[in-house]
């Protein structure tokens, strides 16, 4: 997989258009307390809501029939509680994110995939024999993990590639932005790390779209050349890392102590 390549094996949005300053004042004077405006947003972006949640049923919704579309609404109210300007990433990617995941769950809970039971399975009393449920519920609880587990897998993908395009990066690109040597990735992961969890130095990458590169050289001990040329990678790990990509996160597996001590002892590898 390109994305396993890119990372190396060991351990160690839409457009920001809603990241014009009106929206995220907005957001933020919901976030303390104001409700009309709350409410406006929600009409305002009922719409949007409507069509993410059309999107993920693959068919119309009636908004006064399909509970889908209720599930859908209480989603964007969570997310306009959860979002944080600060993490780089769109409001309305990030809705979408949530809308879908509540969407999934809700799904999963109405095991909507007993509707396709073939009659020749039932009792005669209209009951499913014992043993076929269990076997059916397997399958069908297996099944749906699985799908469940690749649509958010895709999802992550893309909306981790839009990011990627506000800094410039093509996804297609990464594969061959790994550094070849393990201890030299480990490094670099480590730096990722601090300008991922470090908020002045995100907060730099973010407003400028541009590497904090001096800080980055003291911090792993490298020289301004290294920085430089490794940039896509040092962007797309932090971005990863600071953002809600829990299935791509499962490949990075970065462990803190082997980075900090990467950090520690320099980059007399690079």
């Amino acid at each position: 997989m390109l994305f396993k390549r890119w990372l190396g094996r060991f351990s160690v949005k839409q457009k920001p258009i809603d990241g014009a300053k009106p929206l995220g004042l907005t957001i933020e004077k919901i976030q303390q307390g104001n409700e009309s405006l709350r409410e406006q947003l929600i009409q305002d972006y009922r719409p949007f809501i409507l069509k993410s949640t059309s999107r993920f049923c693959k068919r119309y919704i009636d908004p006064s029939r399909d509970d889908e579309f209720s599930i859908a609404m209480i989603a964007f109210n969570e997310a306009i509680h959860q979002f944080s300007p600060e993490s780089g990433r769109s409001f309305t990617s990030f809705a979408e994110t949530v809308i879908r995941r509540r969407l999934i769950d809700y799904v999963r809970r109405e095991k909507r995939h007993w509707k396709s039971l073939p009659a020749g399975n039932l009792n005669q009393d209209g009951t499913l024999d014992e043993g076929l449920q269990t076997a059916w519920t397997r399958q069908a609880v297996s099944r749906f993990q699985l799908d469940r587990d690749a649509d958010n897998r895709r999802l992550e993908i893309e909306e981790y590639a839009s990011e990627l395009e506000g800094y410039g990066i093509k996804f297609t690109d990464l594969a061959g932005k790994s550094p070849k040597h393990e201890d030299s990735r480990i490094l670099l992961q480590g730096i990722a790390f601090k300008l991922a969890t470090e908020d002045s130095l995100w907060g730099v990458l973010v407003q400028s779209r541009r590497l904090p590169v001096k800080e980055l050289m003291e911090l792993g001990g490298v020289s301004r050349k290294t920085i430089e040329r490794n940039r896509k990678y040092l962007i797309a790990v932090a971005v990863l890392l600071r953002g809600d990509y829990p299935y791509l996160s499962d490949y990075l597996q970065l462990r803190k102590e082997k980075a900090e001590q990467e950090l520690t002892a320099g980059g007399t590898r690079l």
